[in-house]
């Protein structure tokens, strides 16, 4: 661990000197194998004979669009070139290592359109990435015990130390959404052989979409049971802070606020209104590309039309499930939603409605999921995003995980 530490401190390091000497962030690095510590670096997990490695958690060494911008920005110019010639000659290497640079206006965006600009994320495919941080992250749910404590320490400690760990996967969650309606597009200028915009494609999109919609699964958000007998409530002196879980329990640790949480997360970057729109005009310009029906079909499939024989599985889902209808509303009611986004999404509320009205399954929650649709479409002008999901907690992984 504390190698792992140092190894993090090493790279930021390197990230800070590279602000002083001029160079802004380039968040699509971690698409061509971490080539730049300009980049934001989520720590790199593998499991190896069941286990979880941290060995190579962060990258040593400044990396490929390092040296590229450098020598763009530094070098001595070859007396026998004109100064054009020879910074063409460094961009046309960069071309020709296939790098990529995206910085920040084109990175942060809750809605961004870059299939390849992401804060926190690993991997050449996003998807990928999530598949395999998905299940390192059930390894090490599955592995957490009051061992990740010192003896001595309080338990309201062990609950904060759970929380990195929950929301694992947060950051390569919001990397995978820019895939579906995204595009990959560069900071190009005229000159030859360009190809400065094309659409992400439809199986990178629909692969995506896939393996997006298991954070909205009770069994990928569910805490295991026997792990929530190692919350109780918090102690004397060590109340909650920006960095806890918060509950709609109170003082009790709030198991289905965290899913609850979790899901409100991917859910407002799947059903952006700018992803949206871009899912419509990509299906206008290529029929056989991902449309916006399409997502919604698969997401109602994969929350609401699935239940559980387990209780507290069911729970878990019904909270995942309310905050799916609760962002088709806000999606179709949104001032920034284009009218055929809404008209989709409507129609989707409203098949929806004609699916619970004939479902007999899981009666109090399907009766108040249809009074909501029916006040929603009476009076669409009075919906407000409702509050439910406890807020996430900060949780930039800038150090290293305690």
């Amino acid at each position: 661990m504390m190698e792992m530490a140092i190894a993090r401190i090493r790279q930021l390091s390197a990230h800070e000197v590279g602000h002083t000497i001029g160079f802004t962030h380039n968040f699509a690095a971690s698409s061509n194998e971490n080539a730049s510590v300009m980049d934001y670096p989520h720590p790199q997990f593998k499991i190896e004979n069941d286990e979880i490695v941290v060995a190579d958690a962060y990258s040593s060494g400044i990396g490929a669009w390092d040296k590229i911008t450098v020598k763009y920005s530094y070098a001595d110019i070859p007396s026998e070139m004109q100064e054009k010639d020879f910074l063409n000659s460094v961009i046309a290497e960069a071309d020709d290592q296939e790098l990529r640079f995206i910085t920040d206006s084109d990175a942060r965006a809750s809605g961004g359109a870059n299939a390849f600009g992401h804060l926190w994320d690993n991997g050449s495919s996003p998807a990928e990435g999530l598949k395999d941080l998905l299940e390192i992250r059930k390894k090490a749910i599955s592995n957490f015990s009051i061992d990740n404590i010192r003896t001595g320490e309080s338990y309201s400690t062990l609950e904060d130390v759970f929380v990195p760990l929950y929301f694992m996967h947060r950051y390569q969650t919001e990397a995978v959404s820019k895939v579906i309606g995204g595009l990959d597009y560069t900071y190009a200028v005229k000159r030859e052989q360009q190809n400065p915009v094309k659409t992400a494609s439809v199986q990178d999109q629909k692969d995506a979409l896939s393996v997006y919609l298991k954070t909205l699964d009770a069994e990928v958000l569910a805490i295991p049971k026997n792990k929530l007998e190692l919350f109780p409530p918090r102690a004397y002196g060590f109340g909650r802070s920006r960095e806890s879980f918060k509950s709609n329990t109170g003082v009790v640790f709030d198991a289905i606020g965290a899913a609850g949480t979790a899901s409100n997360l991917s859910l407002q970057y799947l059903l952006h209104p700018e992803r949206a729109a871009r899912l419509i005009q990509q299906k206008a310009l290529d029929n056989s590309q991902l449309s916006l029906d399409e997502l919604l079909s698969g997401l109602i499939n994969s929350t609401l039309k699935k239940t559980f024989k387990d209780p507290y599985l069911q729970q878990i889902q019904n909270t995942i499930n309310y905050n799916v209808l609760q962002h088709l509303f806000n999606l179709a009611a949104h001032k920034n939603a284009i009218h055929q986004v809404k008209a989709i999404t409507n129609s989707t509320i409203t098949s929806l409605e004609a699916w619970l009205e004939s479902n007999s399954n899981n009666e109090v929650f399907r009766s108040q999921l249809l009074l909501e649709i029916k006040q929603f479409k009476e009076h669409p002008e009075l919906f407000k995003p409702m509050v439910q999901a406890p807020k996430i907690p900060d949780g930039s992984p800038i150090g290293s995980f305690d």
